[in-house]
């Protein structure tokens, strides 16, 4: 059955990937970000594309207002928009982790608080929230990341229960290490926050390990591994609670449920 998205963070990465296998597979997709012209292959294939900066409220009533003016209903929502940043916690300034929050969780809540009178009123409808396996597992020098994903867990787990009776289905995506753009930033972050300070040597040789394992060096999978996720996600009659998708997602995830939280520090921080 074809089905109304709207997909937020579609300019790269899984966002994209998401909105055009969505595309593909017959729905009315809303590609929205703050990068409009990095989205032109979105229109090209038949989706339609959205200026949707996530710090600002006024942005987010209006993509969902536009959407329901010109569709006159909305299935799903997949909160994908996202923002990382690197640096040990006594190092980075309480402005930047404020800022994680509004980008990693207030924007998806907000959206939500737009689009759910409308699912209430069809009696159906699909909030995805793209999570990460840093959604259950911590590492160094990433506090205020994995702290905004350990929140938008809790919410979407809340969420789920709430709406649950009118017909709204509220899913977690986990992703793994996934070949993108997102964490491009990673080694630079790491020494402009901490290189010079009491966690300098943790601080570069985490860069260092980014330099190696990141960007076309990475063995992470294919954005394309998690819209199709998303995409069964959206299309199933009952789906899933939580989604662990992509290179070394359950793995992790399984060692961090099992070992002791000690022998956990001692792995991810190689000693």
């Amino acid at each position: 059955m074809e089905k109304v998205v709207l997909v937020t963070g579609a300019s790269a990465g899984i966002g994209k990937a998401t909105a055009l296998e969505l595309i593909h597979a017959g729905h009315i997709v809303y590609g929205a970000a703050r990068r409009v012209p990095k989205m032109d292959d979105i229109r090209d294939a038949g989706g339609h594309v959205l200026a949707l900066d996530a710090r600002r409220p006024e942005d987010l009533e209006r993509v969902v207002g536009t959407i329901i003016q010109e569709q006159g209903r909305l299935d799903v929502l997949v909160n994908n928009a996202g923002a990382v940043l690197h640096g040990a916690a006594e190092d980075i300034p309480l402005d930047l982790a404020r800022d994680q929050f509004e980008v990693n969780v207030f924007a998806p809540a907000r959206l939500a608080q737009l689009v759910l009178p409308h699912m209430r009123e069809q009696g159906s409808g699909t909030i995805v929230n793209v999570s990460s396996i840093g959604g259950e597992i911590a590492l160094p020098l990433g506090c205020w990341y994995y702290a905004t994903k350990h929140a938008l867990e809790a919410y979407s787990d809340t969420l789920r229960m709430e709406v649950e009776p009118f017909g709204i289905d509220v899913v977690i995506i986990q992703p793994g290490i996934i070949k993108t753009d997102f964490e491009d930033r990673t080694a630079q972050d790491l020494r402009e926050i901490s290189g010079t300070t009491a966690y300098g040597e943790m601080a570069e040789a985490m860069a260092q390990r980014a330099e190696a394992q990141l960007g076309e060096n990475s063995q992470g999978s294919d954005p394309g591994v998690v819209a199709t996720t998303i995409r069964q996600a959206v299309e199933a009659d009952k789906p899933e609670t939580r989604y662990a998708v992509g290179w070394m997602a359950d793995k992790l995830l399984e060692l961090n449920r099992t070992l002791p939280d000690r022998e956990f520090d001692k792995l991810v921080r190689g000693k």
